[in-house]
């Protein structure tokens, strides 16, 4: 008979299931951050236009009262693109060196939890991409929720939410039966 908890017979293991789950997810973000970083600079063009569009305020409603708010100029459109590309990149960092930190801290209780603040950051600054930069200012500043074509706000949402989610689980502490520390 297989027990219905893993660690059933085994307090410590399953700590360090619930460790390795942890570590694991916050691997994937890692690995969804560092790819859309990395697909960003080797087709720089694809995303590029994406910050164009919704800067100038090209694809919003016709005539809207926010057209003021527009930017048309290629270098704060490069600028703009630049930073996001760089904060995709910092979050991707981060979350890989708390997935190692974890890895590395999964018997010892007081370091796993000190490796938890590299996944705050790590999601910090993937929230201040994804929420500040898409949903406040890309979504709502810039109007991009008006644009058919040119809308992130869907995707950001998913993945913020994520981001959180993973956040929130892994900040959860975990019971110590007793392991020892390595």
């Amino acid at each position: 008979m297989v027990p219905l908890c893993l660690g059933s017979f085994d307090p410590g293991g399953a700590v360090i299931i619930v460790r390795l789950t942890k570590t694991f997810m916050t691997a994937a973000l890692a690995a969804y951050a560092g790819i859309v970083a990395y697909d960003n600079i080797v087709d720089y063009g694809s995303n590029y236009a994406f910050v164009q569009h919704v800067l100038s305020m090209d694809t919003t409603f016709p005539g809207n009262a926010l057209m003021h708010r527009a930017i048309t100029d290629p270098e704060t459109w490069k600028l703009a693109y630049t930073a996001i590309i760089a904060g995709e990149a910092l979050s991707g960092v981060l979350l890989a060196l708390a997935a190692l930190d974890m890895l590395f801290a999964l018997r010892n209780g007081e370091r796993f939890a000190k490796a938890k603040g590299l996944v705050a950051a790590g999601v910090g600054v993937g929230f201040a991409v994804y929420f500040l930069g898409f949903m406040v200012v890309g979504g709502e500043y810039f109007a991009m929720w008006q644009a058919k074509d040119w809308n992130g706000q869907q995707s950001a949402f998913r993945v913020y939410m994520t981001m959180l989610g993973v956040l929130i689980y892994v900040s959860l502490p975990e019971p110590e039966p007793g392991l020892s520390k390595a």
